[in-house]
């Protein structure tokens, strides 16, 4: 019988091969013709002879290769299996207690979106939010959301929370204990109006308690600056850091990648009304004056990292 055999027989027996399932110990495929020597014999593949492995311009033939990386996907292809490999490895899907890099990139994640809550969406979630930015944990762990790596916020627990907290490297969170319920909430960062600044924020009485006041931004923005001042945006306030971006201690308050610095003349702002705050993480706060801090306030801007002076008028 296999004496005659055809080519597209020949290929039909090819794809029933591909059908078996896989095996720890190698598999022979040998078709043989009349005089019994094998037309081929592969014993290095589980699946199919080492012709399958490949490019053919037989259509056929490509037809099984794409099969073949398919298969175990659900007919999705090699890429999206690449695709899992990298969320997997980033902390996406499957489930908590997965070690290495998994874990720390869950909390991670639980931390940017305690961040965006606490910042931006309690009051649309009817979170209990304090005048000083605080809510129970205990309430964030009961909000039916996820966070960036796919794991529901209720699978997370107090210890995470804390977790979260402790690993943040711009000290983002404060927490508190009182009669027995874990608190917390942002430093700083807000557009909710719940919060009030008095109570969130310590007040800055006099220019001598910061030394430095700069605020980073970037030349495309600059113009529309000098003619309308710094804004506030949506925002509860302008942020300005106590220290320049290579400043060991300064941790939060500036994007390390700006490349145009404005320093404010914190005496005069004072002296002419304007409140002034820092927050837990040492970042400077103001409203301004009706949400904006005018370029007379100004006492230079320099070019990052160059520290160039770049000409402005603040009258």
């Amino acid at each position: 019988m296999f004496a005659s055999v055809s080519d597209t027989t020949f290929l039909a027996l090819r794809h029933c091969r591909l059908l078996l399932p896989r095996v720890s110990t190698p598999v022979t495929v040998t078709v043989t013709s009349s005089s019994s020597s094998p037309l081929f014999s592969s014993p290095s593949s589980s699946y199919f002879p080492p012709t399958m492995n490949n490019k053919s311009t037989n259509p056929n033939t490509s037809s099984f290769s794409s099969y073949a990386h398919s298969s175990s996907s659900g007919g999705r292809g090699s890429s999206f299996d690449m695709r899992n490999d990298r969320e997997r490895t980033r902390g996406r899907g499957g489930g908590r207690g997965g070690g290495g890099s998994s874990g720390k990139d869950k909390i991670d994640a639980l931390g940017r979106l305690l961040t965006r809550i606490l910042r931006h969406m309690a009051s649309e979630l009817n979170l209990d939010m304090r005048s000083d930015g605080y809510v129970k944990v205990n309430d964030l762990l009961k909000l039916n959301m996820k966070t960036f790596a796919n794991v529901p916020l209720r699978s997370h627990n107090i210890d995470d929370v804390r977790e979260a907290v402790r690993k943040d490297n711009k000290q983002r969170f404060s927490l508190i204990e009182e009669n027995g319920e874990l608190l917390i909430r942002a430093n700083q960062g807000h557009t909710v109006t719940t919060v009030e600044t008095e109570s969130l924020l310590k007040p800055i009485l006099s220019a001598e308690e910061v030394p430095v006041c700069v605020h980073g931004t970037y030349r495309k923005n600059l113009d529309s600056i000098l003619e309308s001042g710094l804004k506030r945006m949506k925002r509860l306030h302008v942020h300005f850091s106590c220290g320049l971006p290579t400043d060991g201690e300064v941790i939060s308050g500036m994007r390390r990648d700006v490349n145009v610095l404005i320093f404010l003349d914190v005496r005069k702002a004072l002296e002419e009304g304007m409140k002034l705050f820092i927050s837990d993480n040492k970042v400077i706060l103001t409203e301004g004056f009706d949400g904006a801090v005018p370029p007379k306030y100004f006492q230079k801007i320099e070019s990052w990292p160059g520290r160039q002076p770049i000409p402005f008028q603040n009258n």
